[in-house]
């Protein structure tokens, strides 16, 4: 039950994507547009009657991943000790890939917007909301900058989530203003850089702590 009622509203958006997709259907061609370039031209399709559920039901299959993996982590890096946080995390994931299924479901029946600018501008929305919680995660091996580094100390953990944390705001702030601007072309290595920085940071922070 509890279980349940901590996943509830990931549950609700997950429903309300497959009451979406059931919506636009008919409106779909056959195939259905299932995948876009960086330029927003379609180049993967997926027949009917699958292809307006595809995202629903990745949001199905991670919705039922995170639910399971919240539940079998070990003793000694527990997910339960973050166990609020990391449901706000599951939920503005599947948050995303709602507004991706709408936006998706759209584009699929030639209506007339910019898709990259607005997946790329709530990729950004996504960063900044697991920033602004990243700093809460304790030593886990599910979720968080899990390094070899970090995963082995709880200092480099927590100086590197603290950094982390930082980063993943501000490239996601970033990421939001190229979408806007539409310069998706600067949106990947944005956040491929957003990815690294705390990455390397754990490195250099275990480096220090070892060698104190």
């Amino acid at each position: 039950m509890k279980l349940l009622k901590r996943n509830l509203l990931g549950i609700l958006l997950t429903a309300a994507a497959f009451g979406v997709a059931a919506v636009m259907a008919p409106k779909m061609p056959d195939p259905v547009p299932t995948h876009w370039n960086i330029h927003g031209v379609a180049d993967g399709f997926t027949p009917k009657p699958w292809g307006p559920f595809v995202l629903p039901l990745v949001m199905v299959g991670l919705l039922a991943l995170f639910m399971v993996l919240g539940t079998i982590s070990p003793k000694e890096a527990p997910v339960e000790k973050f166990a609020r946080t990391f449901s706000i995390i599951t939920t503005a994931t599947l948050g995303f890939l709602f507004v991706t299924t709408v936006v998706a479901s759209l584009a699929a029946t030639g209506a007339p917007f910019n898709l990259t600018k607005v997946i790329m501008a709530a990729v950004g929305v996504l960063f900044v909301v697991i920033g602004n919680y990243m700093g809460k995660f304790t030593r886990n091996y599910i979720m968080g900058i899990r390094t070899p580094w970090t995963l082995a100390n709880d200092e480099v953990w927590l100086r590197t989530h603290r950094l982390g944390g930082k980063v993943f705001v501000v490239g996601g702030l970033a990421v939001v203003a190229v979408a806007l601007l539409d310069q998706a072309a600067l949106a990947l290595p944005l956040m491929l850089a957003t990815a690294l920085i705390p990455v390397v940071y754990s490195y250099l922070v275990y480096r220090k702590v070892s060698n104190a």
